[in-house]
């Protein structure tokens, strides 16, 4: 008999299913029926993606996020008796401390995914985080918290996976240095004259990456690489003067660790991102992956220094993550605005760094690791951040 059919399904909750993690993360669960069962399943508007999900999958319970969306959703799925169906945040927090959930993939965009991770490790649940800015915001009480309920955290981000897979096995070794790698997004060739006329559709355009509009806007202005400068501190314990960013058009490194031999070891693949979802959901196996294999004859490795003046984003990320306390959390509030306002039309692509910066100044330092001071900081600094927004188009 297969060993791998007596194993106990994994019973997972899928936190953003309809975006492009939430999709691919589905996709490794249908090649491994046999080891990986959906518990649950939320988004935040598109009922009827997650309503046609939930028939394929047949969860337990699902999440709309957005209240309004609640009675489409249950409509959708009248003929779904033993699904249940919830609605708004606090159903999401309550979700992910049901007894069958094993582990919690958590793709949600932004500030949203801090507190349905927060309630999740609180229940001892072993979290494969793609929120990215749980950490930003709040890496200093996820890993408090993380430690004292015995909460495994398991990056999901391509890059984080990388470095975690090239410290497997090196037995606690300490990191000399991380070497994250970047694409550059679009734009890493333009002139600072010519970046101040991009725009959102311009900025959609990954050269090697398909991801939701938040995460490829924040790529094309490298935030996103800031963001994760963060999260590695968290991660994995080293200091930002221990984290080199790198410029790899190509995307095929996507990461590589320094120890203190010299030696550098790295993670090379196509960009996919059901290869990093699975290596968490099956840690510590690898597993068959139906995904396109790299054939090095065909690519070229190529490596920049990143352009801190054309992409001041990177550097506030440094800069905020050096200060420490609620500074990144203030600097995630901005960005999400701002971001939102350059897909609207309301602030140009240079503009967006601006606004953070002034934002970030205008913010009461505080140096408290609580929950409820990245809540006032994340409201108050988007309530800066719109009306100097607005100010500039006055």
């Amino acid at each position: 008999m297969n060993p791998r059919s007596m194993t106990k399904k994994k019973q997972i909750a899928i936190l953003g299913s309809t975006g492009s993690i939430g999709t691919q993360a589905l996709d490794v669960v249908e090649q491994h029926p046999d080891l990986f069962e959906v518990y649950c399943l939320t988004a935040n508007n598109k009922a009827e993606l997650l309503a046609q999900q939930a028939r394929k999958f047949k969860p337990a319970a699902v999440v709309i996020a957005n209240e309004e969306r609640y009675g489409e959703l249950c409509a959708l799925l009248a003929d779904e008796p033993d699904i249940k169906v919830y609605a708004g945040a606090e159903a999401i927090d309550g979700i992910v401390e049901a007894g069958p959930i094993d582990m919690v993939l958590t793709a949600m965009v932004g500030f949203a995914g801090l507190s349905p991770t927060i309630h999740a490790i609180r229940q001892g649940k072993t979290i494969c985080l793609a929120n990215k800015e749980t950490l930003v915001v709040g890496g200093e009480l996820i890993c408090r918290l993380a430690a004292q309920h015995h909460a495994s955290i398991l990056p999901v981000d391509s890059e984080h996976s990388a470095i975690f897979q090239c410290i497997v096995g090196e037995g606690g070794t300490p990191i000399e240095k991380i070497l994250l790698t970047a694409s550059g997004g679009p734009f890493k060739d333009f002139s600072l004259d010519r970046l101040a006329g991009v725009t959102a559709a311009d900025a959609l355009h990954h050269p090697t990456w398909n991801m939701g509009a938040k995460i490829t806007i924040d790529s094309a202005t490298m935030m996103n690489k800031g963001f994760e400068v963060i999260e590695a501190k968290w991660l994995f314990g080293v200091e930002p003067e221990s984290i080199q960013v790198l410029v790899h058009p190509q995307s095929i490194v996507h990461s590589a660790v320094q120890f203190a031999d010299g030696a550098v070891k790295a993670q090379l693949g196509m960009p996919d991102m059901r290869l990093p979802i699975q290596y968490a959901f099956t840690f510590p196996e690898r597993l068959p992956l139906a995904t396109e294999r790299l054939d090095l004859l065909a690519h070229k490795l190529e490596f920049f220094a990143p352009d801190m003046e054309k992409f001041r984003c990177l550097a506030l990320a440094f800069e905020a993550i050096k200060r420490g306390g609620n500074a990144p959390c203030a600097l995630n509030a901005a960005n999400e605005v701002v971001n939102q306002g350059f897909r609207e039309g309301r602030c140009g692509f240079m503009q967006m760094s601006d606004i953070i910066e002034k934002a970030m100044d205008r913010t009461p330092f505080d140096t408290a690791a609580s929950y409820d001071t990245y809540v006032e900081t994340n409201a108050e600094v988007r309530r800066v951040a719109r009306e100097i927004m607005e100010g500039m188009n006055n």
